[in-house]
């Protein structure tokens, strides 16, 4: 088993020092492979060649790759104090707002003592801010993935299960029950920060290329759904049993419904008059951000308002409100997760990091487009895995990149991570000396202010006009990617499109036109001269549209066969014209078709096979080429294989095609002038030879 581990770090040290980017971080396993791989002669070379590479670094080599692992030693020696300190220190100051209501809220939604989202509102920024490149990305608790969370902890803690007791740990005076909770929580964070670090070792961080916009729009709106259905108990004041099952959701609101008459008016009223107000003066502050300069902070102002309407209103007794409750001061001491649950919780640890990180991605690609900048989505992809692995020491919940955080950093100026810095040091003022005065704050608020956050996401209904307008089956797939999110998790339906678009994908490739039949063109036949009309009445042109591989083999040859219809037929023979597209290749294979030598001789005839779509081949499509111009030889032909690279040049000689049987040409126009020369030189087409390759 040593020895396996031993083989699995070799290979990893190998991968990245063949790009000489993470040398240093394979160090203290190259030494210790050398101290324990078996002693045979390719193993000794093996490690004499990494060690080589290793002493050979130079002082320079080492501070690049602390850049490159550490982007804040980049740019925080050229920041400027005088042109972007305002900016970062109000984006700042507002980001804490949004950060403490919605760090509260999160941690209910997942199910563990709301200080715990302060927690994860303090610790993920400021790890993000020294090893993320998104300047406008804020790190820290997300509803999807305090979701996600909640489904391990209700399993593992449920309250259910007569484990509630009134004991205390600490000076945090927090039960053993609620303990419990956040150590499951706990649990899903150092999980998912060991996958997502797992991710950028292996170098998966260029992934995302699977993962379309409409999949990453019809997710996060679906998960958004999921966000509002867990709010609406706390908006209407009704108490509703967790339910994790499928189709949970719609199960939620059946309940609702059913127990209609449990709706507390006050709580409703309060809630709708939060969420009005709330809509209004963000649509006034984007509306009017040019006159007034300075964003209403109406989060603060709604929180510091229902506070002590609650308390000098003693609205907890008189209408049984459910308010935040006792938080406790200060941050406990740090705690290794418990290591025994952690195959229990490995689904939603997976979820954490594939959800959390695909979302995070995306929003540092649109702040980098927007402010002209570049992200390495490997590097973010180890940022975001010490952003949940180091927190999960503190108590910490599965955190990612909020989108509304985000754009309110974008929106309010911010230049650089500074701006999350300063909240962080905004929120542990808060977490030492304000946390006592949130204890009246209705949960009706907070839940208010969640679901005014997500008006984003939840617009993101609007793009299924353009992905109608643009391509169809984008839209088919946003509206199938969310409801199987809607109807399980976030984590299934992001699976789901990955997935589903990729078959998609596959079968639009199998589907496309790969053959294209055209006479000489009017550039092409200037270059034959007085030939002009005869040659141009012989040669034609089958243009190889797409990469030759298993999957598109069969329906190369059917495009083949169909295609033959329009070779040489008597009519082109007797007219001399250019520049014509005589048919595009039809999707349907031909079946019943006898083969052109069956059929008809086209002898004296050339046709050149122009290679240049041609990206990539497999050995199925080299074979199947190869049996095209074998037929097309076979009918008297003279083929010419243009545009092929080395690659497929090898695998068509290896497949049987032989250099006196056949030429390979750089261009198309090459073969066309060296046609040219042979027929004035009185020689047959079929002596060309291969010194073109």
């Amino acid at each position: 088993m040593v020895n396996f581990y031993v083989y699995l770090g070799c290979f990893f040290s190998f991968v990245h020092l063949k790009d000489c980017q993470d040398i240093y971080f394979f160090v203290p396993f190259a030494t210790f492979y050398i101290k324990n791989m078996p002693g045979s002669k390719r193993n000794t070379k093996m490690i004499s060649l990494t060690w080589v590479r290793i002493s050979t670094l130079s002082f320079s080599d080492v501070r690049l790759w602390w850049k490159r692992r550490m982007p804040i030693l980049e740019w925080a020696p050229k920041y400027r104090l005088q042109e972007n300190l305002l900016p970062d220190t109000v984006s700042g100051m507002m980001l804490t707002v949004q950060q403490v209501a919605q760090g509260l809220a999160f941690a209910l939604m997942s199910s563990v003592h709301p200080v715990f989202g302060l927690y994860g509102s303090l610790f993920p920024p400021l790890i993000y801010a020294i090893f993320g490149m998104g300047r406008h990305v804020s790190t820290g608790t997300f509803a999807i993935t305090s979701m996600i969370s909640a489904g391990a902890v209700e399993r593992l803690v449920s309250p259910n299960n007569g484990n509630v007791t009134n004991s205390s740990l600490g000076v945090l005076g927090i039960s053993d029950f609620e303990m419990q909770r956040i150590e499951v929580a706990a649990a899903v964070t150092f999980l998912g920060g060991i996958i997502q670090v797992s991710m950028f070792v292996l170098h998966l961080g260029s992934a995302t290329l699977i993962l379309s916009e409409p999949v990453v729009s019809s997710m996060t709106t679906g998960a958004a759904t999921h966000v509002v259905t867990s709010q609406v108990k706390y908006l209407l004041g009704i108490k509703v049993p967790y339910m994790s099952r499928p189709l949970g959701m719609f199960y939620t609101y059946t309940y609702i419904f059913n127990n209609i008459r449990m709706i507390q008016i006050e709580v409703m009223l309060l809630s709708i008059l939060c969420i009005v107000v709330l809509l209004l003066v963000k649509q006034l502050n984007q509306k009017f951000k040019s006159i007034i300069k300075i964003v209403i902070p109406i989060d603060l102002i709604l929180i510091i308002t229902a506070s002590l309407a609650c308390y000098y209103g003693d609205m907890e007794s008189a209408y049984s409100m459910h308010v935040v409750g006792h938080i406790p001061k200060g941050i406990p001491l740090p705690q290794v997760p418990p290591m025994d649950i952690l195959s229990e919780v490995i689904f939603e640890a997976f979820g954490v990091a594939l959800v959390g990180y695909t979302v995070s991605i995306f929003l540092a690609y649109n702040s980098a487009n927007k402010f002209k900048y570049s992200v390495d989505e490997n590097q973010e992809l180890l940022a975001h895995g010490l952003s949940n692995l180091i927190p999960s020491f503190f108590f910490c919940i599965p955190n990612a990149g909020a989108p509304a955080r985000s754009f309110l950093l974008c929106n309010n100026g911010a230049k650089t991570q500074v701006a999350c810095l300063i909240s962080c040091l905004l929120i542990l003022l808060v977490i030492y000396f304000i946390v006592p005065f949130l204890y009246w704050l209705p949960m009706c608020v907070l839940a208010s202010i969640v679901i005014v956050s997500l008006k984003g996401m939840l617009m993101q209904f609007r793009d299924l006009k353009k992905y109608w307008n643009v391509d169809k089956v984008d839209c088919v797939i946003w509206v199938c990617t969310y409801l199987v999110t809607i109807c399980f998790a976030a984590n299934v339906g992001l699976f789901f499109g990955v997935v589903f678009s990729v078959a998609v994908g596959i079968f639009r490739l199998t589907r496309v036109k790969v053959l294209h039949l055209t006479d000489l063109d009017e550039a092409g036949s200037k270059m034959i001269e007085d030939t002009h009309c005869e040659l141009s009445q012989k040669v034609k042109i089958i243009y190889v549209a797409t990469p030759v591989f298993f999957l598109n083999a069969k329906k190369l040859y059917a495009a083949f066969m169909k295609i033959n219809k329009q070779l040489f037929t008597d009519h082109d023979l007797n007219k001399c014209k250019t520049n014509v597209l005589l048919s595009p290749v039809s999707n349907e294979a031909n079946n019943g078709e006898d083969s052109i030598s069956q059929s008809r001789s086209i002898e004296s005839n050339t046709v050149i096979l122009d290679c240049s779509g041609i990206t990539f081949s497999d050995f199925t499509g080299v074979t199947m080429l190869a049996k095209i111009y074998f037929e097309l030889k076979n009918s008297g032909a003279v083929v010419l294989l243009t545009c092929c690279n080395v690659s497929l040049v090898q695998g068509l000689q290896y497949s049987g095609i032989r250099p006196k049987y056949q030429t390979f040409f750089d261009t198309v126009n090459t073969a066309l002038r060296t046609m040219q020369l042979k027929k004035n030189r009185g020689l047959s087409l079929e002596s060309l030879d291969s010194t073109h390759v």
